[in-house]
């Protein structure tokens, strides 16, 4: 089950994955945490959206610093993932862009897609505020917008919004001079004229035009939003990697963005041991089997070998850009807060957890316990890992399931307590803080004999699929927990990946039986 009510509420994206982990849908919230629990309400949904919420599996998102950046991602996404529940626009483009042609007396108009020539501005989200922006530049500085200049002079030139060259009365100098005012604006550089559709607002308002005045004020609106930048979708022509980390109990915890001209292509999460060099060996290691982009983005300059090294391996200069301010500043930051959410944001599940199951710690290491068979045959057993509340895939482990014939789960789950704990005893490693068996009271049982046969004391519970029932040992009956509470819902996820890893391994064995058997 997913569990949606541990979701920040940070505008981003959100993608639902079936359960092969393919992306089956993307969609864009102001507030993650609200927009994606409206999918779990009882409330009456079309056919198509149950239908997509009924393969959902699992739940991937990414945080986003405004709504906007939130829109344009997912843009992105469906682009280059093509989920199959998101609506197929073959032919709807890329978000507009506002051109001003090279010809020598350019036209002002928009368009989908960039292609050769002139200068492109955008892209624009809302085509409210371009059509506004549009409709302010062409009346204040009156650049053309027809596709050929006419032979005599259109309406736009008899009602004062196009200076029309057609008339030969304007020569290329000046009317290159208000076209390069334009320029100016869609750059960003639009203080002069704000200031000047301030003042004509002041005026409207004392002659008591507030209708005048109201308009003003809307495109003044617009044009203010012509100096934000995307963080998210960025016009550039290089690509980019943007990695941050953070360290806890020298554990480092890092994310990677990739951005491909100028589009989000990938997120990556990787967890390693913290020593003085160890940012600076990931990037040798990871980049020694990816190719390395044109620029890098990091928080902190990197040894002084690292650039010529990504240079060595990519075949040309790559740059290391250490930003303090500006929108690469911003993209670090959006890398922090997804590694935020992404890797401590179940610190809150596990504070929980501790509480409602009276647990003398956090339970910050959990793993889960299943099996899976097919009629008896292939059956294995898998464990996952969840640490600080987050899968940890890099602990997951799979078994084949050596001392039992035919269906026995209890006696599978006890093989496989007995084969994992006995292990990290022999090895001295880390012991879970809390171990979870699929199953009800009698896989319970079974995993409880494997521990107290192994001298080994660490809290264990079961949950049993049909009611999500918790059991403990020594208690006859369920928690009084409902499956839709938080804690309930968090046990669900755990199971529900181990579930999920189980049922994989059984498929390849099977898949590796019948070659084998057809040979």
């Amino acid at each position: 089950m997913i569990d949606h009510l541990s979701l920040p509420s940070d505008p981003g994206c959100y993608l639902f994955k079936d359960g092969n982990g393919t992306v089956i849908y993307v969609g864009k919230a102001k507030h993650l945490k609200k927009r994606v629990g409206s999918y779990f309400s009882h409330t009456l949904k079309d056919p198509k959206t149950e239908a997509m919420v009924s393969a959902a599996v699992s739940l991937d998102f990414i945080v986003t610093k405004k709504e906007v950046e939130a829109l344009i991602l997912e843009n992105s996404l469906i682009k280059r993932l093509q989920p199959k529940y998101n609506i197929d626009l073959k032919d709807s483009g890329r978000y507009a862009y506002i051109h001003l042609t090279d010809e020598a007396y350019p036209r002002i108009h928009y368009v989908r897609e960039r292609s050769d020539g002139g200068e492109y501005f955008g892209p624009f989200v809302s085509a409210k505020d371009r059509d506004l922006i549009l409709h302010v530049l062409k009346k204040t500085f009156r650049i053309r917008s027809c596709k050929k200049l006419p032979k005599r002079p259109c309406l736009r030139y008899h009602i004062g919004t196009c200076l029309a060259p057609c008339t030969g009365d304007i020569s290329e100098t000046d009317y290159a001079e208000q076209t390069a005012r334009v320029r100016e604006i869609l750059k960003g550089n639009s203080a002069a004229l704000i200031q000047h559709m301030k003042a004509e607002m002041a005026s409207a308002s004392q002659a008591q035009n507030f209708e005048k005045a109201l308009e003003l004020r809307d495109q003044i609106e617009s044009v203010q939003k012509l100096s934000e930048r995307q963080a998210v979708e960025r016009l550039k022509e290089t690509d980019e990697d943007i990695i941050n980390y953070q360290i806890r109990k020298e554990t480092v915890y890092l994310m990677l963005f990739s951005v491909y001209k100028g589009v989000l292509a990938e997120k990556q999460e990787f967890i390693f041991s913290y020593h003085p060099h160890a940012i600076e060996e990931f990037m040798v290691q990871y980049y020694g089997e990816n190719e390395p982009p044109s620029e890098l983005i990091l928080p902190e300059a990197p040894d002084d070998a690292i650039p010529e090294y990504l240079s060595v391996q990519k075949g040309k200069k790559v740059r290391i850009t250490v930003p303090r301010r500006g929108d690469k500043k911003d993209l670090l930051e959006i890398v922090s807060r997804n590694i935020e959410t992404t890797f401590f944001g179940g610190e809150e599940k596990v504070n929980f957890l501790q509480r409602r199951l009276r647990l003398p710690e956090p339970p910050q290491v959990i793993e889960c316990i299943d099996i899976s068979h097919y009629a008896g045959s292939a059956m294995v057993g898998s464990l996952v890992q969840f640490r600080y509340g987050m899968p940890d895939k890099r602990n997951y482990r799979r078994f084949r399931i050596r001392s039992v014939e035919g269906i026995d789960d209890v006696a599978a789950i006890r093989e496989v307590v007995h084969r994992r704990y006995s292990r990290i005893a022999k090895e001295n490693g880390e012991f879970p803080d809390l171990v979870i068996i699929d199953g009800g009271k009698g896989q319970l049982h079974a995993a409880g004999d494997a521990l107290k046969d192994l001298n080994i004391s660490i809290p264990l519970i079961s949950v049993a699929k049909r009611e999500e029932e918790i059991f403990v040992p020594h208690f006859p009956h369920p928690l009084p927990i409902k499956k839709n509470e938080k804690v309930s819902l968090f046990i669900q996820e755990i199971r529900d990946e181990a579930h999920r890893f189980a049922v994989t391994y059984n498929r390849t064995l099977m898949k590796k039986r019948i070659r084998h058997d057809e040979v």
